[in-house]
């Protein structure tokens, strides 16, 4: 992309707070936009080659949404943890396999997407995000569900496509859940904690693709609790 192409995305940048470059085959994060600090809520760098995100991305004060999805991010530097209006953070398909500690320090983040990445075990730290409401951590190679889930804030997870065997009872116990989706895994039905169903706030329980059929569940203690939640959902949606 020449340097007038670029200079007239920035010039309507400043105007609009909104920076959007997919699909250029950028290779690393465009440094003139830190002349933009003060004005961008909004970067998207969708589909491009960027491997590296640059430690000044802590200066975007007023940043609400961070889109570099289909990229080959590898990591993340510390200084992501102080944009601390950031509400949207969208990181599919690049190569993490872990998330810098500073990532707890999003105080208003709401939706963290981290689906077809490299993690093999559940992102830790993540219970201090107290906005947080969808975090997608499906497309990855996570074999566990660990007790710190329990701490999470968010309403909606997205486990699918992962390689998860083990789902700790201590789900049950994630205050604001309602939607677990754990489609496509290696789940055995012995592996499915019965609090799910008798104790959680869990309305939608997403299972197919397991090893075992959909339907055993009904024979499970508690199944009956989960499908009162799970209609009263629907009712209220439709």
């Amino acid at each position: 992309m020449g340097n007038s192409a670029l200079k007239a995305h920035l010039e309507t940048s400043q105007k609009t707070g909104v920076f959007q470059l997919t699909g250029k085959g950028l290779t690393e994060f465009p440094e003139e936009l830190q002349k933009l600090t003060a004005n961008l809520r909004t970067v998207d760098l969708s589909n491009n080659k960027i491997e590296v995100l640059p430690a000044f991305i802590g200066g975007f004060q007023q940043l609400k949404s961070l889109t570099i999805s289909c990229n080959k991010l590898t990591s993340l530097p510390n200084d992501i943890g102080k944009l601390k209006k950031l509400e949207t953070l969208i990181l599919n398909g690049n190569q993490l396999n872990q998330l810098p500690a500073s990532v707890g320090q999003l105080k208003s983040l709401r939706t963290l997407n981290l689906s077809g990445n490299h993690f093999k075990e559940f992102p830790a730290g993540l219970g201090s995000l107290r906005q947080l409401d969808v975090l997608d951590l499906s497309k990855n190679q996570i074999h566990v569900v660990p007790a710190e889930v329990a701490e999470l804030q968010a309403i909606e997870i997205n486990l699918n496509q992962n390689q998860i065997s083990t789902l700790t009872p201590e789900v049950s116990r994630t205050p604001r859940l309602k939607v677990l989706r754990l489609e496509e895994n290696c789940l055995e039905l012995s592996s499915i904690p019965i609090s799910i169903l008798t104790e959680s706030q869990v309305s939608l329980l997403s299972v197919e693709g397991n090893l075992f059929e959909v339907k055993d569940m009904r024979d499970l203690e508690g199944y009956d609790k989960y499908m009162e939640r799970f209609t009263a959902t629907k009712k209220k949606f439709a």
